[in-house]
């Protein structure tokens, strides 16, 4: 009895390359025909990268400047809980986690 060997077929269709097994009648792998980028696809590209340089330095601005307000905001809080921890009074016993008496 012959042995069958598996044999590759160009679809020519699409181009791709399938190797099939005659003994089960099936395909065993199918291998895509690589497409060539076009230059409408490259040049696509190019804008989404240039769009992309642009937002990271706004980022970078925005986080930047988040930065530079960081000591303003923290000053700010901690002058209204200063003032907040004057007004309370300190012979109070603080409150109790439960709230029991």
């Amino acid at each position: 009895m012959a042995k069958s060997e598996a044999f590759e077929v160009e679809c020519p269709c699409c181009g791709a390359t399938l190797k099939i097994d005659p003994k089960v009648k099936a395909i065993l792998s199918h291998k895509e025909k690589p497409v060539p980028k076009s230059l409408e696809d490259i040049s696509a590209g190019v804008e989404k990268l240039k769009g992309a340089e642009q937002r990271r330095e706004e980022a970078f601005q925005k986080s930047f400047q988040q930065m530079k307000s960081s000591k303003d905001v923290l000053a700010a809080k901690f002058d209204e809980l200063l003032k907040k921890a004057k007004e309370d009074d300190p012979s109070k016993p603080p409150p109790k986690p439960l709230g029991f008496d």
